[in-house]
């Protein structure tokens, strides 16, 4: 074995064509804008799941 820097027996695949996206994104519909707008409500006024504590700091 040689000490150069190893080389691919093939070339890298191209990127996916969705990276190479040049184009503004496509507006939201005012359907999903209100969609968005209710769940972003609905996940603000919702408390969040409590984690039990591990059961060494639960005897303290």
């Amino acid at each position: 074995m040689s000490s150069s820097p190893q080389t691919r027996a093939y070339p890298e695949p191209a990127a996916h064509p969705l990276w190479h996206r040049h184009q503004r994104p496509r507006p939201l519909t005012p359907a999903q804008q209100k969609r968005n707008r209710e769940l972003l409500l609905l996940a603000q006024h919702t408390p969040r799941p409590r984690t039990p504590k591990p059961a060494a700091e639960a005897s303290r």
